[in-house]
């Protein structure tokens, strides 16, 4: 039965049953005279068919509501299908707890309230849903806290106490740069993947900023973490509570994650070259995206031969600067006129610093030969042609 099916048959059902419960209530009324107020059965005698009119009514009331309330009913029940196969495993237990805590909570209400006529079904009713909401929340809200429950050691055997595997926190910036969804999709990343609420509340922030550049980013990184939840089956976990009282809930969003990452014995990844130092001084590894991607980088040594396209001149007097294709920046000697172009060049030598590869390069004339070693590769401009110097 697919989805419109179900909800069409579930707002017939729901109104044909609210329309046996509101005639089974009609049926039912005893009004007893009170003050000025006659009886049901005066107003019967007073107004014959009264009683009758007053059960029509009701039941036609009963099924209106049906009518009205059966379809959005049956709508919220497909939506909550439709969250319930987007839960993880552990999602679904919480759930299943959440109600059998609820309910059996409500138990000896509604054993109490069972000795309440009238109004006592529709009580013990509403304080069943609210007990299985308010288990529901409760065991939604400790999932995590069985989760990073302590796997068994060796104390008796002096073991020191095991970090929990697989745990790896991400931070804002790793998480607007893009890249992490990349490589969790190639299979670099294994275990669970964690964004803190605070950094949730940091990304949210940003989204709403009024400046234009930020308030891109921060729609891109949500962009980004709402694909990677759909993709990859990414959990997202608020596990503010765990941080402790060395991090205040007003300090700065690295502080409040380099010590969330110490409380769960967890990885940062980062490409934040401040939180990666502060993280390390502080005893917590750090996947670096950038350290990753300088050592996907090819290998290049001094005398290869590379074809670069200049876009632009460098800093010093005739430099050209060129890219490669994975961004690692290429400075030409003698390459300014050659702005535009596709060269030949040789490697002289690497650049290796923190902040990525730098390579150095000469020009190479049509011989192959790069124009420092050419002994006719010097050229003097005079009368708008150009002359060898032999």
């Amino acid at each position: 039965m697919g989805m419109r099916g179900f909800r069409q048959w579930f707002a017939i059902l729901f109104t044909l049953i609210s329309t046996a419960i509101a005639f089974t209530l009609s049926r039912s009324i005893s009004w007893h005279g009170m003050g000025e107020f006659p009886s049901l059965a005066e107003l019967d005698r007073t107004l014959p068919g009264y009683r009758q009119f007053l059960v029509g009514a009701t039941t036609v009331l009963g099924a209106l509501l049906g009518a009205i309330i059966g379809p959005k009913l049956a709508a919220k029940l497909v939506a909550m299908g439709n969250a319930l196969d987007r839960m993880s495993a552990r999602d679904k237990v919480a759930v299943v707890m959440g109600v059998v805590i609820g309910v059996l909570i409500t138990l000896p209400f509604l054993v109490l309230l069972a000795r309440v006529p009238g109004v006592g079904l529709p009580i013990g009713a509403l304080l069943g849903f609210t007990f299985v909401y308010l288990g529901i929340r409760a065991s939604m809200g400790m999932k995590d806290e069985f989760l990073f429950i302590a796997r068994p050691t060796d104390a008796s055997k002096g073991a020191s106490h095991q970090p929990v595997e697989g745990i790896k926190l991400l931070d804002t910036n790793v998480i607007i740069d893009g890249r992490i969804a990349d490589i969790c999709k190639a299979g670099f990343i294994e275990g669970t993947l964690y964004v803190p609420g605070f950094v949730l509340d940091e990304l949210q922030h940003i989204a709403d900023s009024s400046d234009s550049l930020k308030r891109a980013r921060g729609r891109r990184g949500l962009d980004i973490l709402n694909a990677m939840q759909k993709e990859l089956t990414l959990l997202v976990r608020t596990l503010d509570d765990r941080i402790g009282p060395e991090a205040g809930r007003n300090d700065e969003v690295d502080t409040r994650l380099v010590m969330l990452a110490k409380k769960l014995n967890a990885k940062i990844i980062t490409n934040d070259f401040n939180l990666n130092k502060v993280a390390e001084l502080q005893g917590v590894t750090v996947l670096n995206v950038n350290e990753l991607a300088n050592a996907l980088k090819p290998v290049v040594l001094p005398g290869e031969d590379m074809s670069v396209t200049i876009i632009r001149e460098g800093k010093e007097i005739n430099q050209g600067v060129a890219y490669l294709d994975d961004g690692t920046m290429v400075v030409v000697e003698d390459g300014r006129r050659s702005i535009g172009e596709n060269v030949d060049v040789v490697v002289t030598s690497v650049l290796q610093t923190v902040a990525g590869k730098m390579i150095f390069a000469r020009m190479k004339d049509g011989n192959g030969e790069t124009e420092e070693s050419h002994e006719s590769g010097r050229y003097r401009a005079g009368g708008g042609q150009r002359y060898k110097v032999r």
